[in-house]
């Protein structure tokens, strides 16, 4: 390939990359609807603050798996982590909800830095399995060491205001709503730029053929590793304002069920596009509580039933189509520069 014609493939890759990285209408919309949602239904703030975090680990998830093919049964253990940094530190002092936010979030991604290597080799099972027996690990990590964690027990502890005027506690239910809203939003704009950047194009490339795009110079273990740690930091977020939201946490927080759900929230909203997690998540969590209202025995059931329905009819291929949309790009973009 010519000079010129090198330098004509990058400036339509960029003019593509700055197309697709800005905001449309539609999204503006969707989160002013959101936050209206948070001052139009005062007695569901505290379900909608769930719903709001959910989303954010829903959205942690898709960055490994929408944008990269990197499947975890083990998520639970960065929102756990997340969780356990948060309130420890609040324990012990630091009861800063911005620093309990910054740590949990930072212990995660540390933790997710040093695992990430492990899923470099090997196929979506022995992902499977890593992911899975790093949350079981940590989980009873936490539950022998009571003096730290509280144990099967738990912690609990109190938390300042957010900027030393917003209280969140049970006493600031909308104050807790708008702050997960705040966070989940910033973290939300970051992961659609790096979504809608050069290195999410090698993600992109990575998913669809590991071999063809590490043989057009994609360092595809680096970039595993580096979404798999901006992943954990993501999911440790949610899990510190989880904390510090609910100002308790237990080892529910490590456990299977908590990796299952969001992927459930991932497959309902659809994997890829950033968005679905958000929408999966607040369609999961509405749809447990109508459900379990009704019948709080059987409502795992109910929700079982209407997945399996969602798979039979299609949804998750429909939900699919813009992540593929997205994952041509990489490769057709090479073939074009090849040419």
């Amino acid at each position: 390939m010519s000079v010129p014609a090198a330098i004509a493939t990058m400036d339509r890759l960029a003019a593509h990359l700055h197309r697709r990285a800005r905001w449309r209408w539609s999204e503006l919309i969707f989160w002013l609807g959101v936050l209206a949602v948070i001052f139009v239904l005062p007695s569901r703030v505290a379900i909608i603050n769930e719903a709001l975090i959910a989303g954010l680990f829903a959205l942690s998830l898709d960055l490994i798996l929408g944008l990269a093919g990197i499947v975890s049964l083990g998520h639970a253990a960065f929102l756990g982590l997340g969780a356990y940094a948060a309130a420890i530190l609040a324990s012990n002092g630091f009861a800063d909800p911005l620093l309990g936010l910054a740590f949990g979030s930072g212990i995660a991604a540390l933790v997710g830095l040093v695992t990430a290597p492990l899923l470099v080799r090997g196929g979506d099972l022995t992902r499977l399995m890593v992911t899975l027996g790093v949350s079981l690990m940590l989980g009873e990590l936490a539950n022998r060491n009571g003096w730290l964690t509280g144990g099967a027990d738990g912690l609990n502890f109190s938390i300042a205001p957010v900027l030393g005027l917003f209280p969140i506690g049970f006493t600031g239910q909308r104050n807790a709503a708008l702050y997960s809203f705040a966070v989940l939003f910033i973290l939300f704009a970051i992961a659609r730029r790096v979504a809608h950047s050069p290195f999410g194009l090698a993600l992109a490339a990575t998913r669809e053929n590991n071999l063809r795009a590490g043989a057009l110079g994609v360092d595809t273990s680096r970039s595993i590793v580096a979404i798999y740690t901006i992943a954990a930091a993501y999911a440790g977020a949610a899990g510190a304002l989880l904390a510090q939201t609910t100002q308790i946490v237990s080892l529910d927080l490590f456990d299977f069920h908590r990796s299952a759900d969001v992927m459930l929230m991932l497959i309902i909203g659809g994997a890829g596009y950033l968005y679905g997690g958000l929408i999966g998540a607040a369609a999961f969590i509405v749809l447990r509580d109508v459900i379990s209202a009704a019948t709080p025995e059987y409502w795992e059931f109910w929700i079982g039933l209407a997945l399996v329905i969602l798979v039979l009819a299609g949804r998750e291929r429909i939900a699919a189509a813009p992540r593929r949309l997205i994952a041509l790009v990489a490769p057709r973009t090479t073939r074009r520069g090849l040419a």
